[in-house]
């Protein structure tokens, strides 16, 4: 079958395409619209059509809208209730539930010729739950959680994968919602809702949880499978920040309090979980699952043996998975992802022609990997655009801004660059049979969802990379998976003696991750970037603006 998932509501709209079980493509509408998120997170704005991300998944394909057997749209109108009833204060809601039920007809205006009787409305968290259990590799029979801020009246589902059927355990019902709650406290720290979530995460580190007793007030387990999350007083707990504001010491304790209540609830739910399942295999999907710290909680106390998590957790996610569960349900045996990397790529004539196109100086050395290792020893920045843009929110070795890890400095250099707060971490790349040896946690983890502990005597060796409770959200590399990836560090470990090189997305603050080649000359012309590393070709700073100086010093005066 082939089978067209599509995320339009909240946030992340995103589309992707499997064919016979196996995901072909998928990629999220920011990529191409270049808007963060795809739109902004307002409730009065609660919904976006993928239609760039969409035809691109066909085109990749070589399908036409007709071809399609079905179109999996992961929200289901006729389950939602009014917001009143859900105990939510959302005037807008009947907008987005209204927008659902009229989705065949937009899509058919969006795809020329779908057929719109094809359009097959997947629950919310379902898909989410399809996107872990049947991406996940290892195990046709799996237990799966899914937390976020909502879907259509649940805010959590419980289930099991067995074979190609999931099977629902437990939802809880809104306003219950441990997603909202994050959200809520990110609003209140300054920060934009539904957005920045990690900041909180990252702020979190900084903090003591001090006001944990007070919020176990209000976020506590049902110790049913579900747990009660809402009504918590912010203002009493802490004084609201303004977004120009600094942060202070109550700022961070309260967001320490909340990821600590957070983690015992979910491992609660876990443990619950388990219990009915009796499972080896957790998977995990939803927002809050790109919760890392809280994912590593689960992973080193919980009862499963192995946790993995997709790495389009959020909503954009839901393509895949609302896809996998229609294959599934069809007759299909879905495959594992195979990989992060399912977005758009260009052949190396293809990255030339376009900076040919944009006039660049430009030269192809003998291995870029060599070159950028060495420019990274050298103490310089690196934008390494390779391969296929990667599905979700973390930059894998695709889309990356690149540094050298033994400078403290750079921390707060890579800030600059990207515009981001002082506080933020930045991550650790390593090649998988390494890891082991400087960092203590779930490995192999190559979609950077867990948090590690660094070694101590590696902590003054890799300081860029550590974060200030001594532990790192790290990407393992695997050789056969990222031969290029692999072959640079190598590279860079051979000049430098350290096996590790700073990972951050490829972007600026409030910008989504690059994706084509424009929006990577956009990027590195516009930020002290020092070698832009695009397929086999390296653009180097003092050429690129040598060139516009001359190129300046030609033209007549007007």
């Amino acid at each position: 079958m082939r089978i067209l998932g599509i995320n339009a509501l909240f946030h992340d709209p995103a589309a992707a395409l499997v064919i016979d079980g196996r995901t072909v493509a998928a990629a999220e509408e920011e990529r191409f619209s270049r808007r963060k998120h795809g739109k902004r997170p307002l409730p009065f704005s609660a919904w976006e059509l993928p239609e760039k991300a969409a035809a691109w998944c066909l085109e990749r394909a070589g399908l036409r809208p007709k071809d399609l057997d079905a179109v999996a749209y992961s929200f289901d109108p006729e389950l939602s209730l009014p917001a009143d009833r859900m105990g939510l204060h959302d005037p807008w809601d009947h907008l987005r539930v209204t927008y659902a039920r009229e989705a065949p007809g937009f899509l058919r205006t969006a795809l020329p010729g779908l057929d719109p009787d094809i359009v097959r409305f997947v629950p919310h968290h379902m898909a989410h739950a399809a996107s872990g259990a049947f991406a996940a590799e290892g195990a046709d029979t799996s237990s799966v959680l899914v937390l976020d801020g909502r879907g259509e009246r649940a805010s959590h589902l419980a289930a099991r994968r067995v074979h190609d059927r999931l099977e629902p355990l437990y939802a809880q019902e809104l306003p219950h919602s441990l997603g909202l709650v994050y959200e809520e406290l990110t609003e209140h720290l300054g920060f934009l809702r539904s957005s920045d979530e990690f900041k909180v995460m990252a702020l979190a580190s900084h903090g003591r949880p001090r006001m944990l007793p007070e919020l176990r007030r209000y976020v506590f387990p049902t110790g049913d499978g579900g747990f009660h999350a809402t009504g918590v007083p912010w203002a009493e707990l802490c004084p609201r920040r303004r977004p120009d504001e600094a942060w202070t010491q109550d700022h961070a304790d309260i967001a320490a309090s909340a990821q600590a209540v957070l983690e015992e609830v979910l491992l609660d739910l876990v443990r619950w979980l388990q219990g009915q399942t009796h499972d080896r295999l957790l998977t995990l999907a939803g927002g809050v699952a790109l919760n890392c710290v809280a994912n590593s909680r689960i992973a080193r106390e919980g009862p499963f043996d192995r946790v993995w998590v997709q790495p389009a957790a959020g909503d954009a996610g839901t393509a895949l998975g609302g896809a996998l569960l229609l294959a599934a349900s069809g007759g299909d045996d879905p495959s594992p992802m195979p990989g992060a990397d399912l977005g758009r790529d260009w052949s190396d004539a293809e990255l030339g022609a376009w900076l040919k196109t944009a006039a660049v100086p430009f030269d192809r050395p003998a291995d870029i990997a060599r070159t950028v290792a060495q420019s990274l020893a050298d103490n310089q920045i690196v934008a390494w655009f390779q391969g296929r843009s990667e599905y979700g929110p973390r930059a894998l070795g695709h889309r990356s801004l690149l540094a050298h890890p033994g400078h403290a400095g750079n921390l707060e250099r890579l800030n600059d660059v990207k515009g981001r707060e002082q506080f933020r971490p930045v991550a650790p790349m390593v090649l998988a049979e390494r890891a082991a040896d400087i960092f203590t946690g779930v490995l192999p983890s190559p979609y950077m969802l867990f948090v590690h502990d660094v070694a101590p005597e590696w902590r003054d060796r890799i300081p860029a990379v550590v974060h200030v409770d001594g532990t790192a959200r790290i990407q393992t590399v695997d050789r056969q998976a990222e031969p290029l990836v692999a072959r640079m560090l190598s590279d860079f470990e051979r000049l430098t003696g350290l096996p590790v090189v700073v990972n951050t997305s490829l972007n600026t603050a409030g910008r989504p991750m690059v994706d084509d080649p424009r929006d990577a000359l956009e990027c590195f012309g516009s930020s002290p970037v020092d070698l832009l590393a695009i397929g086999p070709y390296a653009v180097r700073r003092g050429a690129f603006f040598s060139h516009d100086a001359d190129d300046a010093a030609r033209r007549p005066a007007r």
